[in-house]
């Protein structure tokens, strides 16, 4: 059964490379959005095995994304990544009260991505 990603960045580019990194090593469904609002709509809709999250974005940030994620019924449920180039061992216990599957750092090797994923949320 094929899997689907929601990968959520403010950045064109960042999406645009780590979709290609996922879609070039696996047969899953890669969706983006822009933004922490489009990213909640996508995730009701589509709901995705996982979301990809950016911490760093503008208008909503990742933290205010999750919270909002973490409240609906309808993606509660849904794992969350987070993806940070704040990962550096002094600042996560700044995340440490967040329900996050794990903590990915940037800048990450968009190849070596679905196999984290994958080994993150115990897929075979």
């Amino acid at each position: 059964m094929t899997k689907c990603i929601l990968i959520v960045d403010d950045e064109a580019d960042v999406r645009e490379v780590t979709k290609l990194g996922l879609e070039m090593g696996t047969d899953w469904t890669v969706l983006t959005a822009a933004s922490g609002t489009e990213a909640i709509a996508i995730a009701v809709e589509n709901q995705p095995d996982v979301i990809l999250l950016d911490m760093m974005m503008p208008d909503m940030d990742g933290r205010a994304t999750l919270k909002q994620l973490k409240a609906n019924g309808a993606t509660q449920a849904i794992p969350v990544i987070l993806v940070t180039a704040k990962a550096q061992q002094s600042t996560l216990q700044d995340f440490e009260d967040l329900d996050v599957a794990a903590i990915v750092a940037k800048p990450f090797r968009p190849l070596k991505l679905a196999p984290e994923i994958s080994k993150i949320l115990n897929w075979t």
